[in-house]
């Protein structure tokens, strides 16, 4: 196994207080609260359903920051925080995006820890750079932090046309004292996208290619809107994930757990069910 620096802690939240454990991990710029809708339809109205747990990934949400990104490290420190809580108990993980990935890594590095695997709208491939993220990149560092009186001073003044996007953004937006900064490790998500074609965010570690390939059950999610899924991607998750089956949502985006929140509440349960 490829060896990391240690892993930086992370931040949790948890919902319900019995049943499997289920762990969420979420995407780039995102934070664990993201899957709250989710994690509460699973916890049921008594919170017996299942112990869920919102994780925020390394250099988001109120998780510390790291020198340099890789999805190792990434997936090391998931694997701590899992070993910690669950004290060696077996999780289901859940993982969109970026924590999509994340969670990929986790099962083939950390096998022992999941007992079943959930990958929203993501493969395990590079998917060339981050062009797709580095105008949101450009909108939060152009953003004037010292000049900011308000929460809705900010709002105003970020560019981003999409209302949806812009409330994604800016919930990484947080109080300093006086000021105010970004949450999110804006500095080393612009420095990874700088790398281009070599992006390590948007890339796949080639180390999990001497790993063996998971054994548990994955259920794979995309969305039928989205372009992050494609036709080919399939002999290559089998690969890493021979038990995996796809699960495609018409008419919705890569924001699948956003789009289709009953329709992933339903797929979750009779998964984790089963």
């Amino acid at each position: 196994m490829t060896s990391v620096p240690d892993p930086p802690a992370l931040n949790t939240l948890a919902v319900g207080t019995s049943g499997p454990r289920v762990a969420f991990l979420h995407g780039l710029f995102g934070q664990g609260r993201n899957w709250n809708q989710i994690a509460k339809a699973m916890a049921g109205p008594d919170a017996s359903d299942a112990r869920c747990l919102l994780v925020d990934l390394p250099d988001h949400g109120r998780s510390a920051w790291s020198a340099e990104f890789s999805l190792e490290g990434y997936a090391d420190a998931v694997a701590q925080t899992l070993r910690s809580v669950g004290g060696g108990e077996s999780w289901v993980v859940v993982g969109h995006s970026l924590g999509g990935k994340t969670a990929m890594v986790l099962a083939l590095r950390h096998p022992d820890l999941v007992d079943r695997l959930v990958v929203v709208d993501i493969a395990p491939k590079g998917y060339g750079s981050l062009e797709r993220f580095e105008g949101y990149i450009r909108e939060m560092q152009a953003l004037p932090l010292s000049e900011l009186t308000s929460r809705a001073d900010a709002e105003a003044r970020f560019v981003e046309p999409d209302q949806g996007v812009k409330a994604f953004l800016l919930q990484n937006l947080r109080r300093d004292g006086a000021g105010w900064r970004w949450q999110v490790n804006l500095d080393l998500v612009a420095r990874d996208a700088a790398r281009g074609s070599e992006s390590r965010i948007a890339g796949w570690p080639g180390s999990v290619d001497t790993l063996s390939p998971y054994a548990g059950p994955v259920l794979w999610v995309s969305g039928g809107d989205s372009r992050y899924v494609g036709r080919d991607d399939g002999e290559r998750m089998r690969r890493y994930f021979p038990r995996a089956r796809l699960l495609t949502i018409k008419g919705v985006g890569h924001w699948v757990h956003s789009d289709a929140p009953d329709i992933i509440v339903t797929a979750l349960r009779r998964f984790v069910a089963t």
